[in-house]
């Protein structure tokens, strides 16, 4: 086996639990706790299992509203109900200790400032344990739902988040990390001069400032992203500090892996300074038959409206494909607006594999365009190994197929051949998601440049 060239770089580790399992007929697994997923008791056992794994952090997904779904039958689907991710994880920092928090909020249908002060609030109270996966959104019901006759454009979505995480950055540094004095004999509880307005008058956004609770205990909360569009690694290069990863290949997975790291030294950052984790969806079985036999009966259970509909939704419903051929290759495809990353990259897979309509669908639906890795814990083991050690990835986002099994499976098979390898830790590092991750904890602005301070108004 390859060891790593830096002995001191090891896997990062992020679950993806997606309700009651992310293949798309995991909840119809017979071992799937189905119809458990909104129960605090199913949440808090997967983090605790992921805890136990010595994960890096889970991480929660997020819309707020639903994705179109063509078909009513469709609506079996088992990922359409969500919990707002801050408040569940704020409820889930109480019974963990060392596991990271990140949760998903969209740029486009929230504010700087409550989102600012919601994931301060959430750093706060986990002890420097939160992180902000930034979404520009792809639904169009969320822009319903937020009195928008139509969804933001591409571009227009990205300007509006590159201005939304400034702002956010500027209010948690509004506080200095000294500003709570607690003084008894002055009577001050917080000195007025370590305190920054901010004034903010943007294309998208008008801020007065300043937060209403000191510094967050990292500084800032941990900035994730998953765009692969050109506007979305911008916005990675210059602001991501982990950035999900979706490539079913190494190959892929390696030439993304390069072309961000290189644009990330091009934004004036270290390479170090944005980890990208790869999407990975294990089955993991004592032997390689069972394990292929668990693949197999997933794929079965897939119902091909469902599949259907669901690569409707990954491809921006620019075309109906219930008017094609399902037994044809797709059509042409106009852009969309949603995730247009996502949809290249099926469109490219149907090609290179000359893949029909119905195919594409079901094995689209089967991994939702993640690595799907099928064997013995050794196996699975081996190929995260090789991804990293190669250089197609600092780590992994594991989503698995149906839970709490597979989550079980992965946490007691391949963690302890990958600590044996010494290739994942064996305790946590610290008690920040920043000091497990290896990230720097970022200084105010402030101490670099004094002259930015901007009298609150509220003086």
């Amino acid at each position: 086996m390859t060891q790593p060239p830096n002995p001191d770089r090891q896997i990062k580790i992020m679950s993806f639990p997606v309700s009651t399992g992310a293949h798309i007929a995991g909840w119809l697994h017979p071992s799937a706790d189905a119809g458990k997923a909104h129960t605090i008791g199913f949440q808090r056992r997967t983090a605790l299992t992921c805890e136990r794994g010595l994960f890096d952090a889970m991480f929660i997904a997020d819309a707020q509203g639903f994705r179109k779904i063509e078909g009513r039958d469709a609506f079996c689907r088992v990922d359409v109900p969500r919990f707002d991710p801050v408040t569940l994880l704020a409820a889930l920092s109480a019974v963990t200790s060392h596991l990271g928090l990140v949760g998903t909020l969209s740029t486009s249908y929230n504010e700087p400032y409550s989102a600012a002060r919601r994931f301060a609030t959430l750093d706060h109270v986990s002890e420097g344990r939160a992180g902000w996966n930034v979404v520009t959104s792809t639904s169009e019901n969320e822009a319903h739902n937020f009195g928008r006759d139509t969804h933001f454009g591409h571009a227009e979505r990205y300007a509006r988040a590159h201005e939304f995480i400034e702002v956010c950055k500027a209010l948690w540094d509004s506080w200095d990390d000294d500003a709570v004095v607690a003084d008894r004999v002055g009577g001050r509880y917080f000195d007025p001069d370590r305190l920054h307005g901010l004034g903010h008058r943007g294309e998208h956004f008008r801020v007065a400032g300043p937060m209403t609770l000191p510094r967050p205990p990292q500084g800032y909360p941990v900035i994730v992203q998953a765009g692969a569009s050109a506007d979305g690694q911008a916005l990675a290069a210059a602001t991501a500090e982990v950035v999900f990863s979706s490539n079913p290949a190494q190959a892929g997975a390696k030439a993304y892996y390069d072309s961000l790291k290189a644009d990330v030294v091009a934004a004036g950052r270290n390479a170090g300074d944005c980890l990208i984790l790869s999407a990975v969806q294990p089955i993991v079985a004592p032997t390689e038959r069972e394990a292929n036999e668990i693949a197999a009966e997933l794929h079965r259970l897939i119902q091909p409206a469902v599949a259907l509909s669901f690569l409707q939704m990954s491809l921006g419903h620019v075309v109906d494909l219930s008017q094609h051929d399902p037994d044809g290759p797709l059509p042409d495809l106009p852009e969309t607006s949603g995730s247009q990353s996502t949809q290249a990259r099926l469109v490219a897979w149907a090609k290179r594999d000359n893949l029909s309509i119905a195919e594409l669908a079901r094995h689209s639906a089967a991994g939702r365009t993640s690595k799907t890795l099928t064997g013995t814990p050794e196996q699975v083991a081996d190929a995260l190994a090789t991804w990293f050690t190669e250089g197609a990835s600092d780590g992994f986002v594991v989503a698995p197929p149906y839970l709490p099994d597979s989550l079980d499976a992965f946490v007691d098979g391949v963690i302890p051949i990958l600590q044996e390898r010494g290739l994942f830790r064996t305790a946590y590092e610290g008690t920040t998601l920043r000091e497990n991750l290896g990230l720097k904890r970022p200084p105010s602005r402030y101490e670099a440049h004094p002259e930015l301070h901007v009298e609150p108004e509220i003086w």
